[in-house]
Parts: structure tokens; sequence; C-alpha cells
């Protein structure tokens, strides 16, 4: 069969590999398991071999079987598909058969580990990184290769804890001399003509880098494109705040101009000038939610300007009390802001490593509980994301940010954290203990010991 006609590059290079063990680091949604199927049934009949395929979940499972009868007839092999067929009745597992005229099967299970007992042949691992119990279905699905037939291991990435980023990790760096990696991010499905075949006719580099954007806003957050398209596991457990945790605090129609503003009123802000982001935050207290209604990002904005912007919201007739950042160039402004509304409504806070866990402990909370707004705005779900809690081996904390200097450095997150934290009433200075002097009871018993 001509494969050039039917597969694109990065297919043809997993279908010459004849390894026993391949494993594939993949992007969604490019033919893998389309090209997993034609080889499959090419080895069934060439081979002849029984083929136990077990992908994340049923319907995965039922579209494997559709590709292999596709195959099968192009192939032009007497094949039967039988449908949901009996394998096991003690246990009463079911599987998609196809049989093939030499006697041969291609079976396709969900994902259970029991359903690998007792089985003897070739096995396909589909999406394995997503089962449910990764680490008993290799248990089970591992000694049905024992007597030589192949293993093949085709996933996208589930963060870094389980077993299919430990086999990858480990065959990168060279633990596994015997297993095959393939790595096919969706910029190489691409630039291979996976875009081509998608549209239809050959299209222009205008054309591919639209569709590769197009893929990558509609992800909704950067988690997602990473690990589902470009073959980066992400660690979501290093995340203070997790995409979960804001999801749910995530509210339309939040932002509102000052004179609508008309319940307390707290104002955080992070200041920078040329490198990073000033933002300030403002949140409105409702009972016991925290709304946002104030959020403004400057960017290279000049401290005059900033100034302006920033009193005209500390002037808010029912602003209680404001966080402003005093590190370093946000010392001044801080400064001229305690001077002008007065040192009980503005506190400015200069950061060090217990002031940010303080600010972070106390915002935790408020996500968890979902008692403050936030707006579902891209970047300020990625940014509130993007702060990692990190406890080095002297048992120290800090907070980090895998963002480059042109991102950012969490702005918004650390100006929702101050206002949270004007909200909160909580003083981050210093707590200075002062002598109350000696009793005058204590003269008043002199002489009676």
């Amino acid at each position: 069969m001509n494969e050039t006609k039917y597969f694109l590059p990065y297919q043809r290079r997993w279908l010459a590999d004849d390894n026993p063990i391949k494993v594939w680091e993949k992007s969604r949604r490019i033919g893998a398991t389309y090209v997993q199927a034609y080889e499959d049934v090419r080895d069934v009949l060439s081979k002849k071999i029984d083929v136990w395929f077990s992908s994340a979940d049923e319907s995965a499972a039922r579209e494997y079987i559709i590709y292999c009868e596709k195959w099968a007839r192009l192939f032009h092999a007497a094949a039967k598909f039988l449908g949901s067929v009996v394998i096991d009745s003690e246990k009463d597992i079911k599987a998609y058969v196809i049989e093939f005229a030499n006697g041969k099967r291609i079976n396709a299970l969900s994902s259970s580990p029991k359903r690998f007992r007792s089985k003897g042949g070739k096995v396909i691992l589909d999406e394995f990184a997503w089962h449910e119990d990764h680490e008993g279905m290799w248990s089970a699905a591992r000694p049905v290769i024992t007597w030589g037939f192949p293993l093949r291991i085709l996933s996208t990435h589930n963060g870094k804890s389980g077993r299919y980023y430990r086999f990858v990790d480990a065959i990168k760096k060279g633990k596994l001399p015997k297993w095959s990696l393939h790595t096919t991010t969706i910029q190489t499905a691409v630039d291979e003509g996976l875009v081509d075949k998608i549209l239809g006719h050959n299209t222009t580099q205008e054309e591919r880098d639209a569709w590769l954007k197009e893929q990558h806003d509609s992800c909704f957050d950067e988690n997602t494109w990473l690990q589902e398209y470009c073959c980066v596991p992400v660690d979501e457990a290093s995340a203070f705040l997790t995409y979960e945790l804001i999801t749910k605090c995530e509210r339309e129609d939040l932002l509102k101009p000052l004179d609508e503003i008309k319940d307390n009123f707290y104002v955080g802000m992070d200041i920078a000038r040329k490198k990073h982001l000033s933002v300030i935050w403002g949140i409105e207290r409702l009972g016991h939610i925290l709304f946002t209604r104030v959020y403004k990002v400057l960017e290279k904005m000049p401290f005059r300007l900033q100034r302006e912007i920033l009193f005209e919201i500390l002037s808010h007739p029912t602003m209680r009390r404001a966080c402003i950042d005093a590190t370093g160039i946000g010392m001044q402004l801080a400064e001229e802001a305690q001077e002008k509304f007065g040192r009980y409504r503005v506190e400015p806070i200069t950061f060090t490593g217990p002031v940010k866990e303080d600010l972070a402990s106390t915002m935790l909370p408020y996500f968890e509980d979902v008692n403050v707004y936030v707006p579902g705005i891209f970047a300020v779900r990625e940014d509130l994301h993007s702060v990692k809690k990190i406890v080095t081996a002297s048992g120290n904390v800090r907070f980090d940010v895998a963002k480059t200097d042109e991102e950012g450095h969490a702005d918004r997150f650390w100006a929702l954290a101050l206002a949270i934290h004007a909200a909160a009433d909580k003083s981050s200075g210093p707590i200075i203990v002062t002598s109350r002097g000696r009793r005058e009871t204590a003269g008043m018993m002199r002489g009676y010991e």
C-alpha cells in the first residue's frame, strides 16, 4: 500500500520504526490513533498476532475499531466486525472485536486493568497518561508482551506525577535504550502538512500561523495548550492557585465605574515602571464576598500619570484602606499616597519573603471558599496561576514565577493579594513590643514578704 498517499511524514516515521517498544509523545488530534490502527491491521495480517488495544474511554476504543475496519477494507482482508463481544464470561469483560480470516483478532477494550489479565499479543496503550489507573494498567498489560510481542504507548501529557511522564523522561535520559521515542508537537504536525490536510489545499505560512493562533486562543488556558498540543508536561500541583480554584471564582460584568461603587472599597497596587506592569486592583465588599470593581494595567507609564490614576481611585468616598507596593521604585509613590490620604488608610508594603508568604496565605482561603470574584480574563487567569510555592531544602518558602521579563512577574497576582490584604485589615508591618512599666501593686506588697 502507498503509505505516502495516506500519511504525513511524522506518521510515516512512526510506521517505519519497527522497534518492539515505541512511545509516542504527541499533540492531540494529529492522526496518531489513525496510523496506529493501520499498523495493527498490517501486523495482524503479516505477523499473525492478536492485538489488544486500550484507551482512556470507550468512545476512543470504538473510534479505533472504525479505523481498523477502514484499513482492513483497503488491505482487501477478509475480516468481520463482531461488535461488543464477551471475552471473559466470569468477569463479564467485553471488547469491540474484529476477527480476520487467519483467526487473529483486534480487541479494543476500555481502560480497566483486569481486562488485560491472561492475554497475549501486541499491546496498544492509547492516551496512557489519562487512564484512570495507569499504574494498575501497566502492571496488567506489560506481561501480555512477554513472548516478544510489540508494545505501543501513545499519549499526551497529564502532569509529571504519572508513569507515562516517567517513561518519556527515562527514554530522554538514556535509561531505556531499547525503547524508541517519537515526539510530535502541533507545530511539527502543521509544518509537515496537517493544516493542508484539514483545509484541503496547500496553505500559506500566514494561514498556518492563523490556524495555530486560533487553536492556542481557544484553549482558554496555557496549561491546556502546553500539555494537549505542545508535548510539555505541566505540574499543576506546584501552582499556588490552581486553574480549578481560579475559574470557580471567575464572574462576568464585575468591573464598574468609580461612581457606581457604593460599599466599602479596598485597593491594592503592585508598582513597576519599565520591565514589568503596574497594576491597580480595587475590590468592593458586599457581605462576605469581595467583588473586583477596578482592574487597571499601567504598562510603562510615567509615575506622574500613575500617581494621577491612583490618587483618583484612592479619593473614592468609600475607600477604606489601600496597600501599596513600596519595594524599590514603589517607595516614593507609596509614601506620597500615605501622606495625602493618611497612614491609617494607606499602608506601604515592602515585599520580602515572609511578607509575600503572608499575603499569599491571606489570599488563598478567599479562593478556596469562593469569597472573591475576579474577571474571567485570560491574562488575569494566567497571571494568578503563574505563582508557584516552593519550599527550599533549608525549609524556607519562596514564591517563584515561570515567566519572562516581557510577560511580567505576577503583577496582577500581587496587586490582588494586596487588595485582599487591605480588606482583611491585617497589617504586615513589624510587631513592636514595648514595656508596660513596673506594676504599682509591686510596691504595695513591699515589706510583707
